[in-house]
């Protein structure tokens, strides 16, 4: 059980929540109060229905592909080091490109690649695969826990607008994003002293 809370808080970071939410404001922002509900749901249920594929799918992808799990994390970690970086210099995710022009915005580009973008994936993948039994259960319950508690903000995002403006806003996804960089790090140094066998 012990597991729950730091995966939520992992997971809760790594889907860069202040992020989202100031991409939510953007492209929601002619829907109405309802309108805003439906994309939030819709949005973040489909991000679950992703990252439970992804969990459960990672350790027979790198099977297929023959590659190891050390490998892929030291390429999930730098992809993820780059995201971090675009946000703390640009308050941007380099892997979370949209447009307001979409039709529905829930799924493109708000759920892929806003939420779940290739870094995100890549670290899912990662976890995914490194987690084995009752651990890969808890793992699955605080990624849920995250992505809840990422649906509350964005039910909430017109009222952190106003309390925080979008220069809160952005200083909270520079700050996620420094987060990210030393998740990132850890991947990656995780890998290379797995593989070296240190």
């Amino acid at each position: 059980m012990t597991l729950i809370f730091p995966t939520m808080i992992k997971f809760f970071f790594l889907f860069a929540p202040f992020f989202v939410v100031s991409m939510f404001l953007s492209l929601t922002k002619n829907e109405s109060h309802k309108g805003r509900a439906k994309i939030a749901n819709r949005a973040v249920l489909a991000a679950i229905c992703i990252s439970l594929v992804l969990m459960f799918f990672g350790e027979p992808l790198f099977g297929i592909l023959g590659i190891t799990l050390d490998s892929f994390r030291i390429g999930a970690g730098t992809l993820l080091f780059l995201s971090a970086v675009s946000l703390v210099s640009d308050g941007v995710r380099s892997d979370a490109t949209g447009t307001e022009s979409m039709d529905d915005v829930a799924v493109v580009p708000l759920a892929i690649p806003t939420i779940i973008g290739p870094a995100t994936i890549g670290a899912i993948l990662v976890i995914g695969a490194e987690l084995k039994g009752q651990d890969l259960v808890y793992g699955i319950v605080g990624m849920l826990l995250a992505l809840l508690a990422l649906l509350g903000l964005l039910h909430l995002s017109v009222r952190i607008e106003k309390v925080l403006g979008r220069t809160g806003l952005n200083i909270l996804s520079k700050i996620t994003g420094l987060i990210l960089a030393a998740m990132a790090a850890q991947l990656i140094f995780t890998g290379i002293k797995s593989f070296l066998g240190l």
